[in-house]
C-alpha cells in the first residue's frame, strides 16, 4: 500500500494511470459496442475516456508537440476563436510521430548493440569447440539465419528488459500518431489495446526506476 500511495503521488504515476484507463476504456467501448443490450455501458465509458483524456497533464516533455497540445486545449475551452482544431491536432500528431521514430530507431540501434554483445559471448563461449554443425543443407541456410537472428534477439532483449519495455512502448505508441496522419488506419480495439500495453510499461518504469532504458 505504501509502494502504491508512493507512485501516486508522483506526477507521472498519476499520468500512465490516467493513461492507461483512458485507454481500457476505449478498447473496452470498442469490444462492447456491438453486442445488443450495452449501448448506456458503452455511453459511460466513452465518457469516461473523454474525462480522463481531458483531465491528463501533457508531460511529454517536447517543447512543439506540449505547444500543439496547449493550442489544442485552448481552443476546446472557448478561450480563442479562429483556431482550427484539426489542423494542431494534425501538428501534434506529426511531431509526435516524428519523435517516436526517432525513439524506436534508438531502439533499433541499442538492440543491435545487444545482440553484437550476445554473439561475441556466445562465439567466446564456443571458440574451445572444434565440433561442426552437422545435417546443414543449402536449402535450410535462410531457415537456419532467420531462427538463428530470432533466437539471438530474444536472447538479446531477456538480457536488456529496460530495453524491451522502451521498444514495446514506442511500437504500441506509434500506433496512436500512424492513425491520426492517416498512414495506417487502426481501429479504436487496436488503439485501445496499444495504448493500455503502453501506459502499463510506463507505469512499470515509474514504479521500478531501473526498468527505464538510459542512453549515453
Amino acid at each position: 500500500m505504501d509502494a502504491f500511495t508512493r507512485f501516486t503521488n508522483q506526477t507521472q504515476g498519476r499520468d500512465r494511470l490516467f493513461r492507461a484507463t483512458q485507454y481500457a476504456c476505449m478498447l473496452l467501448s470498442y469490444l462492447l459496442e456491438p453486442k445488443a443490450g450495452k449501448e448506456e455501458v458503452v455511453m459511460k465509458l466513452k465518457k469516461l475516456e473523454s474525462s480522463v483524456s481531458a483531465g491528463r497533464k501533457s508531460n511529454l516533455n517536447r517543447v512543439i508537440y506540449f505547444i500543439c497540445d496547449t493550442m489544442l486545449w485552448v481552443k476546446s475551452v472557448g478561450l480563442v476563436a479562429g483556431i482550427s482544431k484539426e489542423a494542431w491536432r494534425r501538428r501534434a500528431a506529426r511531431h509526435y510521430y516524428y519523435f517516436l521514430l526517432l525513439s524506436l530507431a534508438r531502439d533499433v540501434y541499442e538492440i543491435s548493440l545487444q545482440m553484437g554483445r550476445v554473439a561475441h559471448d556466445r562465439a567466446k563461449k564456443e571458440k574451445g569447440s572444434s565440433q561442426s554443425p552437422s545435417g546443414f543443407s543449402v536449402a535450410d541456410e535462410e531457415t537456419e539465419w532467420l531462427q538463428s537472428f530470432l533466437l539471438l534477439l530474444f536472447r538479446s532483449l531477456k538480457r536488456h528488459p529496460p530495453l524491451l519495455l522502451d521498444t514495446v512502448k514506442n511500437l504500441c505508441d506509434i500506433l496512436i500518431p500512424l492513425s491520426q496522419l492517416g498512414i495506417y488506419k487502426s481501429n479504436r480495439g487496436l488503439i485501445g489495446l496499444g495504448g493500455f500495453v503502453s501506459s502499463v510499461t510506463g507505469i512499470i518504469t515509474v514504479a521500478y526506476p531501473h526498468m527505464k532504458l538510459r542512453t549515453c
